[in-house]
């Protein structure tokens, strides 16, 4: 198959503006600029761009609570999101939701979600509003590992299933539910083989190899498409830095973690674009530069942007996603 070089460098770009955007907040909580708690998703890019890129504009998205790349691979603003973090009135949630409850029904990104398997019925609910609608759209819907042993896990896939909705199911498996490694909380060597028992096809694939969840992804999306229901993907990958903020990762080694950075989607990436022609060193630099500095943009609109009006706070007045 020809591929895109365009697009394959836009997707690249778009891997290296998550990572740098997760690493500018990892900076900001660090300095006690940000306030709460924040769930980064360094690492996993190539799950995020690798499936957004395989959908159609129209198609819609759900997230979870490591949910900004998701954000920023649909399409969202990098100002309007750090404007968020920053609790901040230009923010997507007007600085109300923060990072794990930020949504844009414009781009079809449906929202993060603090729940663990909170958006699981959330997609599969717009999946049969597609369905009825027939509109056409498929719901590809992120979830982590941890999220398949809840209940709204089973009970989702179960309806989707019976009812063919047209929903994508991707389980980005980062080994880690907090500090608790899968293997301790679910005997079931690979998660895509909890498929079976709905009737659904299910696929495990290399979450670090952009190209291999972009095909997975499209062959799902065709399938859902064509009125033949769901599928559930499990990308196995691995989150570089903690759980979340002030997690000192004392539950795994760092030989463990050196090994899974030597498998780094975006040098990955880089290194086959190198291959196929359509990257050098001195674009490649220009990439990472032009990241950072959008990355320093947003940070600066974040920081002079108003707080909503005080006087709204008890109001109910709701922003519009």
């Amino acid at each position: 198959m020809s591929e895109d070089l365009s697009q394959l460098i836009e997707c690249y770009r778009r891997m290296i503006l998550i990572r740098r955007f997760e690493e500018k907040v990892d900076e900001l909580f660090a300095a006690g600029e940000l306030r709460g708690t924040s769930h980064l998703s360094v690492g996993q890019e190539a799950c995020a761009v690798g499936a957004v890129v395989a959908l159609c504009p129209e198609d819609l998205v759900t997230s979870n609570h490591r949910g900004h790349g998701h954000f920023l691979a649909k399409g969202g603003d990098p100002k309007r999101i750090m404007a968020e973090l920053f609790g901040k009135e230009p923010g997507y949630s007007r600085g109300w939701g923060g990072t794990q409850h930020m949504a844009c029904f414009k781009i079809g990104f449906l929202g993060s979600n603090g729940i663990t398997g909170g958006g699981i019925p959330i997609a599969t609910g717009a999946a049969l509003s597609c369905k009825l609608h027939r509109n056409g759209r498929v719901v590809l819907c992120f979830l982590g590992e941890g999220a398949t042993n809840q209940g709204t896990f089973h009970e989702s896939l179960n309806m989707a299933a019976i009812w063919r909705l047209p929903v994508i199911y991707l389980c980005e498996n980062n080994l880690y539910a907090m500090s608790t490694r899968i293997t301790d909380a679910c005997l079931v060597e690979n998660l895509a083989d909890r498929a079976a028992a709905y009737g659904l096809p299910g696929q495990t694939i290399e979450g670090n190899d952009f190209f291999a969840v972009r095909e997975a992804v499209a062959t799902a999306a065709h399938r859902a498409r064509s009125g033949e229901g769901p599928t559930l993907l499990e990308a196995k990958t691995y989150r570089q830095l903690g759980h979340s903020r002030g997690d000192l990762r004392i539950y795994r080694s760092r030989d463990e973690e050196q090994t899974w950075k030597h498998r780094d989607p975006i040098p990955r990436l880089g290194q086959r674009l190198i291959e196929l022609g359509a990257l050098t060193d001195a674009q490649d630099a220009l990439i990472c530069e032009q990241a950072a500095r959008l990355v320093d943009d947003a940070v600066l609109f974040a920081r002079s942007a108003p707080l909503a009006p005080t006087e709204e706070l008890t109001s109910g007045k709701r922003c519009s996603p």
